[in-house]
């Protein structure tokens, strides 16, 4: 019972600390609220307000209806521009698309021929660039064949293709990158919350005031673990109802209790890395460098920016052991699909097995470190 006290008191004082800091709450209430909403809604995998430009060299009604086809949002009003001028308005940055309808392209059309149309395409913005080039291969298709279903007949294809996109219907890109950012945002500010009470507590000379304390190390250990879980934990209760849930409109599809469970778990692991390496830090310089290497590498593999099946197989099988891609994975079983308890208990398993391993050791390396200063 004493050691639950103390646990108790030495996480108000860790929550005091932390209070205290003004930078440190003016960054996590940034994380959790603008760079969340910044990441959701400044990048788009979506074509958005793409530049067009037509050589129409034909100037035919159905090259006219061709430049008709493209307008707002996805793309801006195409513009009319001569053969001649298309090389420098490429160079010039000018257009990211350039579609160049030949001579007799609609009479070659009605005579059976099969002409050409050049799409130029500034592959420097390669994502829109990709993207925009099948959206108007497909704008463009579909135009010539409405335009011959009015005029001569045409063959109708042999099947009706039906897309059927599951979880989100309209492709929006922000559904899906605030709930990553939050998950990136927790995995970085518990590391960062943990690991810099630790050093703080040393270079402030606090630490041996702890050791000259009736204190064991797992005492001083639980109540960094559960001080810094539960501001993580509040400020991602706040960013999902007010960020993902009220201004971004991301639908939530499972429970939220059961996904704060998953989090409950992940923090634990999150709390005992930032207890590693702040205890192998020897200076905030030097933890610093160490929370860049390990954040971007868990970010990266989590599954959250590319997906896990497109890593490489062996890659994968060492991913199995990072509790960030079963964190992404129960994440997005929870709030995209719905998925209950009976979905997700493997990851629930697997990061609180590694949580609770890696818990272990660094209260071991950090039990050493206070022997050591004693």
């Amino acid at each position: 019972m004493s050691s639950l006290i103390n646990i108790f008191w030495l996480g108000i004082k860790e929550l005091r600390s932390v209070g205290s800091d003004l930078v440190m709450i003016f960054f996590v209430a940034y994380s959790f609220t603008g760079a969340i909403y910044a990441q959701a809604t400044g990048t788009s995998s979506e074509v958005n307000n793409a530049s067009i430009a037509f050589t129409d060299e034909d100037g035919s009604a159905l090259s006219g209806q061709l430049m008709d086809a493209f307008y707002p949002p996805r793309f801006q009003t195409p513009q009319a521009i001569a053969a001649a001028d298309v090389e420098t308005a490429m160079d010039e940055g000018r257009f990211m698309f350039v579609v160049v309808i030949p001579p007799r392209f609609e009479a070659d059309l009605r005579a059976g021929r099969h002409p050409d149309v050049q799409l130029n395409i500034d592959a420097t913005a390669m994502q829109q660039a990709a993207i925009g080039g099948g959206y108007i291969k497909n704008i463009i298709g579909d135009r010539i064949s409405s335009f011959f279903r009015r005029s001569d007949a045409s063959a109708q294809p042999a099947i009706n293709l039906v897309i059927r996109r599951l979880f989100n219907p309209n492709g929006e890109t922000s559904w899906f990158a605030s709930v990553v950012a939050i998950i990136n945002q927790i995995t970085l500010l518990t590391i960062v919350l943990t690991g810099a009470a630790v050093i703080r507590e040393r270079e402030h000379g606090t630490l041996e005031h702890l050791l000259v304390m009736p204190l064991t190390a797992f005492e001083i250990a639980m109540a960094k673990v559960w001080a810094n879980s539960l501001v993580i934990l509040v400020a991602t209760a706040l960013s999902l109802y007010l960020i993902v849930m009220k201004a971004l409109h991301v639908p939530f599809a499972g429970s939220i209790s059961l996904w704060f469970l998953g989090v409950l778990l992940y923090l634990f692991f999150a709390t005992a890395l930032g207890l590693f390496l702040g205890t192998i830090s020897r200076s905030m310089a030097q933890f610093a460098l160490l929370i860049i290497f390990v954040n971007v590498m868990l970010q990266l593999l989590s599954g959250g920016s590319t997906p896990v099946e497109s890593q490489p197989t062996w890659l994968q099988y060492m991913t199995f052991f990072l509790p960030s891609r079963h964190f992404v994975s129960f994440s997005q079983k929870i709030i995209y699909r719905g998925g209950g308890i009976d979905a997700v208990w493997r990851q629930f398993a697997m990061v609180g097995a590694i949580g609770l391993a890696f818990f272990v050791y660094s209260l071991a390396l950090f039990r050493k470190s206070i022997a050591v200063t004693k």
